[in-house]
Formats: C-alpha cells, structure tokens, sequence
C-alpha cells in the first residue's frame, strides 16, 4: 500500500520499489481496498528484498512497515543511508468477515497515506 500510494502522490519526485523478505501472495482484501480509493495493485509483482540486493540497488531510504512484532526481521540494505519504520498491523492476521477484515484493512490504508503523506511533505520542503 505503501508503495503504491508514493508512486502516486510523488513518482516524478522519488523512484519506489517494494519488497518483502520472502515473496508472496498479494491479499485480495488489501487489492480490494485499494480499489476502492482509485489504485490497482492487483497485477503487481510481490518482490523480495534479496532480488534488489543481488541487483546492487543502493537505496537512500528504506522505509519498513513492519508491525512492531516483526520489526527485527525488518530488512536493512547495507548501503542505505537511512531507514525509517512505520509500525502498522498486518492485514494478513486480521480475522473475522470479510465485511470486518475490510473494515480494519480501511483503517490501515488510510493511516499508511497518511504516513506517506507525511513523508512527501519532509522530504520535499
């Protein structure tokens, strides 16, 4: 989501990718609720960091969302020269309907254009 709300609101000002350890499945809940808000991401590619390590990309920034729980198997790149960590929930875990799983997905969605807001703001004054 993350991802996908900086290309966006600024793909002329930041080149984006996104990565996750292991590549995996995109969840159709996430691919729905960013439907709703005008961006589809139901043909993007899940992408694992060590790809991008391998490449030799070097990145300025890295920007995690992991949960707080999972944020020591956040990935690091050696030659970043910074990282930041923006804790969210993981939709993967959320339960209940789908109409509540939704619901929650919302909530993440628009706190993480919110952050990503945010950072445009900082790093472009």
């Amino acid at each position: 989501m993350a991802e996908a709300f900086l290309k966006q609101l600024a793909s002329d000002r930041f080149d984006v990718e996104s990565a996750g350890l292991e590549p995996g499945t995109l969840n159709p809940i996430v691919v729905e609720s960013m439907q709703e808000v005008g961006i589809d991401i139901s043909h993007n590619r899940t992408k694992d960091v060590f790809e991008f390590f391998k490449q030799g990309k070097k990145f300025e920034c890295v920007v995690t969302v992991c949960d707080e729980a999972s944020g020591d198997q956040c990935p690091f790149f050696p030659s970043q020269k910074e990282k930041m960590n923006w804790s969210f929930p993981d939709p993967s875990k959320f339960t209940g309907t789908h109409e509540e799983k939704l619901a929650q997905v919302r909530i993440v969605r628009d706190s993480i254009k919110r952050k990503v807001q945010e950072f445009i703001a900082k790093k472009t004054q």
